[in-house]
């Protein structure tokens, strides 16, 4: 058979093998490495690190073993993975600012909140926390299923099954192949209630759960500024942001001096890199109210800010601080899970809470099941033994005289072959009257117990009452733990704090000026010969803009995406600038198409892309306040947008293609859109493109180009039409160079 397979070449379209081997990887990335499970909140890695530190019996009360055993061992019989990846995921399961509920307890440098990295796996040592034992509790009374190992020589758990909500406990982050997963930490305790609500109310609202479980509970605590209905919505959909604030408080000094301290800063936000941004804003002199910074950091996190005056008011401080820094900060909410083990979709927190209660219930019924077949396996090993202790010396004389025992003791006795064999192994020094006493006395308290056992296999109502009892305990336990008291405060959303007048900046006349290489200057005053200031050798001017130093400026990007600049904080002086990109994340393959002056207000811009498609978009949703801009006109490929107008500048508009066709239609006729792909202009041909697009008011006729004159609206009723049409031939004056 493998000779007629030598040399057999198949012919497969390319698209198919391709989409074919993709599909598989991707599954495979989404089901074994990038997404939690929802029944016990983990990826496959982190369920085979507790397993395999089971396995060695790292358990909470015994000692530390070195990480690099447990690595070797996980990577050795479950996962076969890079022994880095699998030391940081063990790694951040041991770090109490990075997980809610330490899973594993670390010995040694495992990192810090300043963005250390932990020291190499010789050097440290772990075992499981009392967390991670209640999760892998029940493991051994057949309560999950277990699979093959990746070399089939040894079994691992699909789940664990412990009472714990580690998926919402612990929250959980992953990027798959097209899709992604991002859960906060929550509060134990009110998981814990919440669940319990569940059970007494099954049809219970995403308000009344919220009523439990406030919010995320970060291990960095911090404050969360979200209102309620944004909350709602985020927990009644699965998705959603939160947005987090450090805490902060005023200290007073001497001679009415005083300082801000900030005890919590926001989570996955390292203390390091927030000193430094906070530093490079101030040589960016984007925190002008703020005279330094210093970390007085211990085992507590203590960053000092000092004003640069007593006069400023710590509120307005902050707000800039909030406004420009990581000490407020993002965090979204995306509860893509795996359920029924093996689909991934968007669960919302009701549904989350209830798959969670399905998997307690299902290891509750096996874990019973288990300890029922047990106990019938004792008690029919029991019965065989009061037999014997009936019938002792026949007993004796069948073992002694029978060349095979066990067939004549089960025949002489009505035996199973379990009976049998405990009978034979059983020891002599046990036929005695007082063990007969004992076993008649385990077997009245193993029949109680398989009563017990029976009644709760056989009544639904009676396990979820088992469960809600279990659940109250579990509560108990963490409420009265280290980790119980909620870290992160529920505030309300912030009060817009006007900063305005303590930024406030001198008015004056200045021209803007940008640069074809992208360097942008501010000079002072109007009126000024632009084409004669000084350039870089080869570069040249592309913008001037005439405006005053309070005001801000629009940069619009050839991909869609729109920057703000505050002309308070561009460059001045006789020197050649400072690069825009430096200033706004424009793309290295992108360019700017528009700059111009706008306020934060209705004043609408008619915005055209070249494959002939157009928007009206207002000033307020042009305004970004981050460098990374806003994307506001979503272009297919290769698209870019052509030309922005004021839409104050016409009533009309005119399109042009490179096809010669020409359509004239009313400018309220495009859309109104803060974010879109647009509306079609003019339909093209397939060889295509936009040309020209130009705004005009009809009323007043039009001039094609400077010197020509005046065509008047019956010259142009020919080229009126329906926005999206194809158009009419354009005229020869509109086509002549």
């Amino acid at each position: 058979m493998t000779g007629d397979l030598a040399g057999h070449i198949e012919d497969t379209r390319l698209a198919e093998a391709l989409s074919e081997r993709y599909l598989a990887y991707a599954m495979s990335t989404i089901t074994s490495r990038s997404l939690p499970d929802v029944r016990d909140g983990l990826k496959p890695v982190h369920r085979r690190l507790l397993y395999a530190m089971q396995q060695l019996k790292l358990d909470p009360g015994s000692g530390f073993k070195k990480c690099a055993r447990v690595v070797g061992d996980v990577i050795g019989k479950f996962h076969p993975h890079g022994d880095a990846s699998v030391y940081d995921a063990l790694v951040r399961l041991a770090q109490d600012f990075a997980v809610r509920y330490p899973l594993v307890e670390g010995q040694g440098n495992f990192g810090s909140i300043d963005g250390d990295g932990a020291a190499a796996m010789r050097y440290t040592e772990s075992r499981m926390t009392e967390t991670a034992r209640i999760m892998l509790e029940g493991i051994g009374d057949d309560a999950v299923d277990f699979r093959p190992t990746y070399d089939n020589e040894d079994q691992e758990p699909v789940v664990l099954p412990g009472l714990f909500p580690n998926l919402l406990a612990n929250g959980a982050a992953g990027i798959a192949v097209g899709m992604a997963t991002s859960i906060p930490p929550h509060n134990a305790t009110e998981l814990y209630q919440a669940a319990r609500l569940l059970i007494e109310k099954p049809d219970c609202t995403t308000e009344e759960l919220l009523d439990v479980v406030p919010g995320p509970d970060f291990p960095t605590g911090g404050l969360l500024v979200e209102d309620r209905q944004t909350l709602v919505q985020a927990y009644e959909t699965g998705r959603g942001s939160f947005r987090i604030r450090a805490r902060w408080a005023v200290e007073k000094g001497r001679n009415g001096l005083w300082t801000i301290i900030v005890s919590e800063i926001p989570y996955q936000v390292q203390k390091g890199k927030l000193i430094e941004d906070i530093a490079r804003k101030m040589e960016e002199k984007k925190l002008p109210l703020l005279a330094d910074v210093r970390d007085e950091s211990t085992t507590d996190i203590r960053l000092v800010l000092e004003p640069k005056t007593r006069n400023c008011e710590p509120d307005v401080l902050m707000e800039t601080l909030f406004k420009h820094t990581m000490l407020e900060s993002r965090f979204s909410l995306n509860m893509n899970v795996l359920s029924q083990g093996k689909i991934p979709g968007v669960l919302s927190l009701r549904e989350v809470l209830k798959a969670w209660l399905e998997h307690v219930h299902d290891v509750l019924v096996r874990r019973t099941q288990h300890r029922l077949d047990t106990v019938l396996k004792r008690l029919e090993i029991l019965e065989g033994f009061l037999k014997v202790y009936l019938n002792l010396d026949e007993v004796i004389r069948i073992i002694r005289e029978e060349d095979e025992p066990k067939p004549a003791l089960m025949k002489a006795f009505s035996l199973s072959e379990l009976q049998a064999d405990y009978v034979l192994n059983m020891r002599l020094r046990s036929l005695r009257r007082l063990e007969e006493m004992e076993i008649r006395k385990e077997w009245d308290g193993l029949g109680r117990e398989q009563a017990s056992l029976e009644a709760l296999l056989g009544s639904e109502k009676r396990r979820w009452t088992r469960i809600g009892k279990d659940l109250q305990k579990m509560q108990a336990l963490f409420e009265g733990g280290p980790y119980g008291q909620r870290r992160t405060i529920m505030g309300e959303a912030p009060v817009s704090i006007d900063t305005s007048a303590a930024l406030a900046v001198e008015r004056e006349p200045v021209t803007v000026l940008l640069s074809q290489e992208g360097w942008v200057r501010a000079v002072k005053g109007h009126g000024h010969d632009v084409e004669n200031h000084r350039f870089k050798e080869g570069d040249g001017l592309a913008w001037h803009v005439e405006c005053q130093s309070t005001d801000r400026l629009c940069l619009m990007a050839a991909g869609g995406r729109a920057f703000t600049l505050k002309v308070a904080d561009l460059p001045r002086g006789r020197g050649f600038g400072q690069p825009v990109r430096t200033l706004a994340d424009l793309a290295q393959d992108d360019h700017v198409v528009a700059f111009f002056a706008f306020g934060d207000d209705d004043t609408r811009y008619f915005l055209t892309s070249s494959d002939g498609k157009g928007m009206q978009v207002t000033a307020r949703n042009l305004s970004a306040e981050k460098r990374t801009g806003r994307q506001v006109f979503n272009l297919r490929d290769g698209g870019r947008i052509q030309f922005v107008y004021p839409a104050g500048e016409g009533t009309h508009v005119l399109c042009l293609t490179t096809a010669k066709r020409a359509l004239i239609f009313p400018l309220d006729q495009v859309a109104e859109m803060a974010r879109g792909s647009g509306v079609s202009l003019q339909k093209l041909a397939d060889d295509a493109a936009m040309q020209h697009v130009c705004l005009f008011t009809l009323a007043e006729g039009l001039v094609w180009k400077e010197g020509q004159r005046t065509r008047s609206p019956d010259d142009l009723a020919q080229l009126e039409g329906r926005r999206g049409s194809v158009g009419k031939v354009a005229p020869q004056w509109m086509l002549r160079k």
